[in-house]
């Protein structure tokens, strides 16, 4: 039966994940309950954690390059100093997680929730965050090259002295009380006066061609 099938080019049952398995290149975990687990230093690159549970797990350091965690449970997790070049971590839940120094350029993270991630020092350039809820995130110091927010709540989120070139894009985000001091924002695409006002910066916030700092920032007394 089985020959039949394949000689008529019919798909088989998906393989399960192997959920015991140690991890390795293109390992399927998706859907595997890995929390509180050390697991620092692993390769894991092109491999499938999509649903997974790795809550509060120590991913830290490891070789992540075009893994999967689509809807994986990533609370309290840490993937700091990690590599995840091309990686998908579109609609986790990632609250309070460390991924300050990851290499993501060109990661997908949309519709993401991060509230209060940890992503200082991070290269997150080309990164896509499209509708991620960023509330109060920590970018400082990130590079944030042609990164996109738009449709994202960027709330509180801090941004000062993250290394911005080419085009980062806000179109649509919210950025009430976002932290944007000192920054150069004047190739920025996207962004509104109503945007502008809302958010916090400085004296050497510049902004794009058209839009103007307001009366007062509404942070100044922070500072």
């Amino acid at each position: 039966m089985l020959a039949a099938a394949a000689a008529l080019g019919l798909a088989g049952p998906a393989p399960a994940a192997d959920c015991s398995a140690s991890p390795a290149s293109g390992i399927d975990w998706s859907g595997c309950n890995k929390p509180r687990i050390l697991l620092s230093s692993s390769t894991l690159d092109g491999a499938n954690l999509s649903e997974s549970d790795l809550n509060a797990t120590d991913l830290s350091g490891s070789n992540l390059n075009g893994a999967r965690f689509e809807k994986a449970r990533m609370i309290r997790t840490s993937v700091a100093g990690s590599t995840a070049q091309g990686a998908d971590f579109a609609r986790i839940e990632a609250y309070r997680s460390n991924f300050s120094g990851i290499r993501a350029n060109g990661a997908n993270f949309s519709g993401a929730e991060l509230q209060r991630a940890e992503f200082a020092g991070a290269n997150l350039t080309g990164a896509n965050f499209e509708k991620a809820e960023l509330s109060r995130v920590d970018f400082s110091g990130a590079t944030l090259n042609d990164t996109r927010f738009a449709l994202s709540n960027l709330s509180r989120a801090r941004l000062t002295g993250a290394k911005l070139a080419g085009q980062l894009g806000f179109d649509q985000a919210f950025l009430y009380l976002t932290r944007i001091e000192g920054l150069d924002l004047s190739q920025a695409k996207g962004l509104t006066q109503e945007q502008v006002d809302l958010a916090c910066g400085d004296a050497k916030t510049k902004l794009p061609a058209g839009l103007t700092a307001p009366g007062g920032w509404p942070c100044a007394d922070d500072q």
